[in-house]
Parts: structure tokens; sequence; C-alpha cells
């Protein structure tokens, strides 16, 4: 019954990670302008969003008392984590050609594995660890189908990729410690489990703020001076609410962005459940496999994006590796 409860909690994982990133796509049309005001409403408006359902969770007696007594310090490094892989992740992001970032990326499950073995104290099967080697290859291998463009990281500084690494670095370590919070709250709570929205709420609160204090370092990698950010701010709210002088260039505010932010919002809870049902390792596996599957569904026409693309061979080989495990 667990193991389909699981296998349920999977697939439910995967459509929502495939609509998050479509969804995304298409609230980048009318927000094109504005991707970091974009970012800004979801780290904050999830913080309030949040601490509301664990308000009516804690009301309704599913949250307890002793949950919300959790250390907090373990927040307060998921949230310090989460911050400093925002800022390196952009801060090489803007380094980086577009085809060498969702392929760094992927060191994402290498650190959770090794993070898991020093920490969590868990061992993993020949199995399993080839079954990660064939997920990461053929994600590679899908995303950089049709390429023509050769070693395109010969002319970027070597700092660069290392620092899109160590960003994927600082999220997995904040991923395998939500997992420890979810075992150690076991104990603590003599055999019951955090409810998820306490692990939600008090990690996003803490990412909101340290990502707060980043604010002038991370509007500067985007090319905002941080004397020009409320105008910045002022003019992405315009634009969200499809409230400003040029209505055609924001065509699709405020549906597109909002109808994101909830699938966005719906996806994170889905993962971390199943970090909760199973560990961080099989929650971001289950995200990986939605990689191809979004990209096939990215090239097909879509509402605001009528011209699709075509996928070559090699990018069927590659979703081949994806599933072969």
């Amino acid at each position: 019954m667990a193991r389909r409860g699981i296998g349920a909690a999977v697939g439910a994982t995967v459509l929502l990670a495939v609509t998050n990133r479509v969804l995304y796509k298409l609230a980048l049309v009318p927000m094109k302008g504005f991707p970091f005001f974009l970012a800004q409403v979801t780290t904050f408006g999830y913080v309030a969003v949040y601490f509301s359902i664990l308000f009516l969770r804690y009301r309704a007696g599913i949250v307890t008392k002793e949950m919300l007594l959790l250390p907090k310090v373990y927040f307060v490094v998921i949230g310090v984590l989460e911050a400093l892989g925002v800022a390196a992740g952009m801060s090489a992001g803007a380094m980086l050609p577009g085809p060498a970032i969702p392929i760094l990326s992927q060191s994402f499950l290498v650190w959770q594995i090794i993070f898991s073995m020093l920490f969590l104290k868990k061992s993993y099967s020949l199995n399993q660890l080839c079954g990660c080697f064939l997920v990461i290859s053929g994600v590679i291998v899908a995303i950089t189908s049709g390429s023509d463009e050769g070693r395109f990281l010969s002319n970027v500084e070597f700092i660069w990729p290392m620092l899109m690494i160590a960003s994927s670095a600082f999220q997995a370590g904040a991923s395998i410690l939500k997992e420890f919070i979810f075992i150690d709250g076991e104990r603590r709570l003599k055999g019951k489990r955090p409810d998820i929205f306490v692990v939600n709420s008090f990690g996003s609160g803490f990412q909101a703020l340290f990502v707060f204090l980043l604010l002038p370092f991370l509007s500067n990698l985007r090319g905002i001076r941080f004397g020009d950010l409320p105008a910045y701010l002022n003019d992405g709210a315009s634009c969200f609410l499809n409230a400003g002088d040029d209505q055609v260039e924001c065509d699709g505010a405020p549906f597109l962005p909002l109808l994101f932010i909830t699938a966005n919002m719906v996806f994170n809870i889905s993962m971390l459940n199943l970090v909760k049902m199973s560990s961080a390792l099989v929650a971001s596996l289950t995200s990986t496999l939605a990689v191809p599957i979004s990209i096939y569904v990215l090239s097909l026409p879509l509402p605001y994006i009528p011209h699709g693309s075509r996928l070559s061979p090699s990018f069927v080989f590659g979703v081949s590796f994806c599933y072969s495990d």
C-alpha cells in the first residue's frame, strides 16, 4: 500500500513538474521584461500563503504545538542555503550559455547522493547509482540534442561553471536538510512526522529573509541598479496586473502569471510531500524525469507561443535513457 501511495505521488509530481515548467514559459510571455519581479512575487508571496495555510491547519488541529516548537536553527540553515543557491545560480547564469545551465544543474542529484551518505548515513546499491547516472545522462543528451555549437563552455571562465555547480550543492544541501527535519521530527514527536506546511512555511520564511538581505546584490546581477529597483518593481506590478499604459506588451497578464504561481506552489507542496513519504533523492529524480517531457511539450504550438520547434532524433534517444532504468 505504501509503495502504491509513493507511486501515485511520483506520477502526480511528474505531471505537476511538467505543468510548472510549461506555465513558467507561458508566464514569461507577458512578463518577459520583468522576470526578476516575477521571481520576487513567488518568493515573498509564498511566505504569506504558506503561513496562512499553516495557521488554518493549526486551528484545525492537524498541526500541533510540538511541531511548531521544532528547532528553528535547521530552518535558518535552509534559508541561508537556498538564498545562496539563488545568488550563485543567478551570478553564474548571467555568464553561461543557455544549454549549459540545465546540464550543470544535474549535479544536484550527485550532491544529494553525497550529502545523504554523509549526513543521513544512507547507502545506495550499484543499481540505484546506475539509475541516477542514466537519468542524468539522458537529460544531458536530450537537452543538448541538435546543438552544433561544439564545446559551448570553451569561451567561459572556469569560475562560472563551478559557481553553477556550487549553486546546485547549496540547493541539494537544503533538500537533504528538509529530509533530516522529517526524520528528526519523527523522533522528537514520538513517531509522528512534522506536517509539510511546518517545513514549507518556516523554510520559505527564512529563505525570503535572506533573499531580501541579498536584494541589492541580486538586482544588480539582473542589470537593475538598487536605486532603480522601486521604479522597476512598480513597472513590474503594472505589467503583472495588466494595468500599464502599454497593455499589448503584457497581454496574458495577470492570468498566465497567476496560473504559474498557483501551479508552482502546488508543485513545491507535492515535492515536499514526496520527500516526507520517501526521500529527497526520489523527489529529485522525479522532477528530473519531467525535464525531457517538458521540452517536448514546449516544442508544440501553445497559446501565446504559436510557433513550435522540431526535436532531433538524439532528443528521443536521451528520453529513452531517462526511462530505461
